[in-house]
């Protein structure tokens, strides 16, 4: 009894410091993670992120799903998890356990950069599909286009099914059919985008012949 008790009492004492090392490295995972977290979410405040995130129009969409819009902390929060998960792994190396090693290198490590890259992605395009709108409306507007609101708004919407389509491939969840859905996509933009032009260029076409044909008439007179 007392050489199973000592056997015993010689396994902890020789497995305890690794715990006490594993401990340490989870802890200094936590912190290091919840540092860079804090930077991403300042400098997210610098930027002004979310104030562009909210000209765009996602702020209602945001609080009608129930959450508050902060993109910093958003990021900065997958970032967190993804700096914990990975010392978090050096940890579980240190106490042998290798299994829950490879679930954690495979689900979490390999995925979780995917998800960033794709949030990164749809809040790019926000901001890039507010300013092709504008630009897109102002230049056709200037054009004498009476199709103008028609033409942003496919605009608009192009460059959200690109982003979605980008962050879909990204996360894995559609691989050969977001290629099939892009070319459509594509190829009804470039439809509606000319149907629109030529509409608006009709008009701007005949208003310039019309012009054309009172100079000439003032001219001979």
């Amino acid at each position: 009894m007392v050489d199973s008790f000592n056997a015993v009492g010689l396994g902890v004492l020789a497995v305890l410091p690794k715990i006490i090392l594993a401990l340490f490295v989870v802890i200094a995972g936590w912190i290091v993670g919840a540092v860079i977290a804090t930077i991403i979410e300042q400098i997210f405040k610098a930027l002004r992120v979310d104030k562009g995130l909210e000209a765009a129009g996602l702020s209602s969409l945001v609080s009608r799903a129930g959450f508050t819009l902060n993109s910093g902390k958003f990021i900065g929060g997958l970032v967190k998890w993804f700096f914990i998960v990975v010392f978090l792994m050096t940890a579980f190396d240190i106490l042998g356990l290798t299994q829950v090693n490879e679930f954690l290198r495979t689900v979490v490590v390999l995925y979780l950069p995917r998800v960033i890259v794709a949030a990164l992605v749809l809040i790019i395009a926000a901001f890039l599909a507010d300013v092709v709108q504008k630009a897109v409306s102002g230049s056709a507007r200037a054009a004498g286009m009476h199709a103008a609101g028609f033409a942003a708004g496919i605009s608009r919407w192009a460059v959200w099914v690109f982003a979605i389509l980008i962050a879909l491939q990204q996360l894995g969840v559609v691989g050969p059919l977001a290629d099939t859905l892009f070319t459509g996509f594509v190829a009804m933009v470039a439809i509606a985008g000319g149907l629109a032009f030529g509409m608006g260029g009709r008009d701007a076409a005949a208003r310039y012949i019309d012009k054309l044909h009172g100079e000439i008439s003032g001219k001979t007179h």
